[in-house]
């Protein structure tokens, strides 16, 4: 499925239970592990949780299983994995401490090879 028609689905399951403040990331050249972000509140624990299965329900409808889903337990946090998009339903509190949206914005374009550099000196200075 094209990551636009994955992200209107993901959109869609999220406003037809009323999800607050929707966010999208692009992290398609600061990591290989997906390309989207989607990053949205619940008002309660049972909110996250009923938003994350709606859209692992619209998902499994549109012929599409998620890779994983996270969070399911707790509930003030709720990870799920299509591939190509990571969803990501929190708590409001649990958003603002972790503020997911600071972090990716504040990464540089070439946070790769700043990972493998510091992957690259750590392995030199135990000699290997």
């Amino acid at each position: 499925m094209h990551i636009d028609t994955l992200k209107t689905l993901a959109v869609d399951a999220l406003e037809e239970l009323k999800a607050k403040d929707i966010g999208l990331l692009d992290v398609s050249r600061l990591t290989s592990v997906t390309d989207l972000m989607v990053i949205a509140s619940g008002t309660s624990t049972r909110h996250v949780a009923a938003l994350a299965n709606n859209l692992v329900e619209k998902a499994k409808s549109a012929g599409l299983q998620p890779l994983g889903v996270e969070g399911e337990n707790g509930s003030d946090w709720v990870l799920v994995d299509m591939g190509e998009m990571v969803i990501h339903v929190m708590l409001p509190e649990t958003r603002q401490l972790y503020d997911l949206e600071r972090l990716w914005a504040d990464l540089p374009d070439d946070a790769e090879s700043l990972i493998r550099a510091e992957t690259y000196h750590r392995g030199e200075a135990r000699g290997t």
